[in-house]
Formats: C-alpha cells, structure tokens, sequence
C-alpha cells in the first residue's frame, strides 16, 4: 500500500488498533495485530521519506519553474 492506495491506522478509544487499506475496487480493514503491525510499519516508512510541507512546497515551486 501506498503508492497502491491509501492506507489509514486507526487507533480506538478502547485501545484497539485496526489497519483499513484501499485500493481500485477494494477496500480493507485489518484487525490481526500482526497484519495491523506490518500496515504500522510500512506507514513509519512512507511517513519518514515524506517531505517536509516546506520541501514540499519548494519541490513543487522548484518543478513548475523548469517547464
């Protein structure tokens, strides 16, 4: 996921966390917690390459100025 779809960890008030994944005509929702750890942790990694909102924005800034 990711890159596939988008992937959502959600963490209840009852201390439950559950992994929902969806993609081109599927959708998931995730609750064996080691599935839900494996969703976590492809998260932490998309979550640590993303870039900065201000990188971003110069990213951004950076490619419209090289058309």
């Amino acid at each position: 996921m990711g890159l596939t779809g988008s992937l959502r960890i959600l963490k209840l008030t009852s201390g439950v966390t559950l992994g929902y994944t969806s993609g081109l005509n599927v959708a998931r929702l995730w609750s064996e917690p080691r599935q839900v750890q494996s969703l976590e942790m492809q998260y932490g990694i998309i979550r640590a390459q993303a870039l900065t909102p201000r990188e971003s924005t110069a990213f951004i800034e950076k490619m419209l100025g090289d058309r």
